[in-house]
């Protein structure tokens, strides 16, 4: 499903316009003008995007910044902040984005997710992981209290005293514990917790603008991320533009990928971009230490 067809960004004669304007050049007190003249020289087409599209290139080379400025074209949801200077909404105001009828019900699920949510998501857990383990040696000492308590009911404002003796004489401490504390807590690695982040997050029929989704997974949590992604975009009516480094993502099938360090940037294949032949080369160098 394609809800975001095409995105492009000024032209330079279009900046150059804008920062010569008279008026703009009483703006003196910025000494950054982000994100005017990130991309100069690089002559960037017109976006044509697909079910999944990707853009890679080397840091610096404006993929955050192309992601940041759809989500916020399309005024998508996000959860964390982003860099912004007091010129990105000018720089905005110059981008066009070309959207599908069907981007119209799709919105309320489209959101973009970057690393920055992952890792508040994983902040959460742990917070919330830590109060529980508070909780279980809370209950326990309850338990070991009510079990061997020496307990004689006198009125019935003792019932739920009564209660909880019973309840601890019926059960071990594991089941006791378990049964009050919350179930859908699992303990889980960073790793495990991140992917579970995406397959929560990621619903059916939206549009996700997803930046480096490969941080804190590892390499086989990338390939079923790679998967999940797969058949989000093939069965579940979704799309996804998707800045990331890593050659597992890269490989994503049907993937239409821009190398934004190329002059001009266009769609190319993942085996011809650099940092996937720099990969190539490395395990090429040590072929003989993989044989058996």
């Amino acid at each position: 499903m394609i809800y975001l067809h095409r995105f492009s960004l000024p032209s330079e004669g279009a900046e150059l316009h804008f920062l010569t304007d008279s008026r703009e050049n009483r703006r003196t007190c910025y000494t950054s003008r982000y994100p005017f003249g990130i991309f100069f020289g690089r002559e960037v087409p017109t976006l044509e995007l697909e079910p999944v599209t990707i853009l890679c290139g080397g840091n610096g080379s404006g993929k955050t910044t192309v992601l940041n400025l759809m989500g916020e074209k399309l005024s998508l949801r996000r959860g964390t902040v982003f860099n912004r200077s007091s010129f990105f909404g000018d720089y905005l105001d110059l981008c066009r984005a070309e959207t599908a009828p069907a981007f119209r019900d799709a919105r309320e699920h489209s959101r973009v997710i970057t690393s920055d949510d992952v890792f508040d998501y994983l902040l959460d857990l742990r917070y919330m992981n830590e109060n529980i383990d508070h909780r279980r040696r809370e209950l326990l000492a309850e338990y070991a209290d009510a079990r061997y308590a020496k307990f004689q009911m006198r009125s019935m404002e003792d019932i739920d005293r009564l209660r909880q003796v019973v309840d601890a004489q019926r059960r071990t401490g594991s089941r006791y514990v378990r049964d009050r504390v919350m179930n859908d807590v699992v303990e889980k690695s960073n790793g495990e917790s991140a992917f579970a982040f995406f397959t929560k997050e990621i619903q059916e029929g939206g549009l996700y603008l997803l930046d480096e989704p490969e941080n804190s997974l590892s390499p086989q949590l990338q390939r079923e991320l790679c998967s999940f992604l797969e058949d989000s975009a093939r069965f579940y009516r979704c799309q996804f533009v998707i800045s990331t480094h890593s050659p597992f993502l890269l490989a994503m099938k049907g993937a239409k990928i821009y190398d934004l360090d190329s002059v001009p940037v266009r769609p190319c294949p993942w085996t011809e971009l650099e940092h996937v032949r720099t990969y190539w080369k490395f395990f090429h160098e040590h072929e003989s230490e993989f044989e058996d």
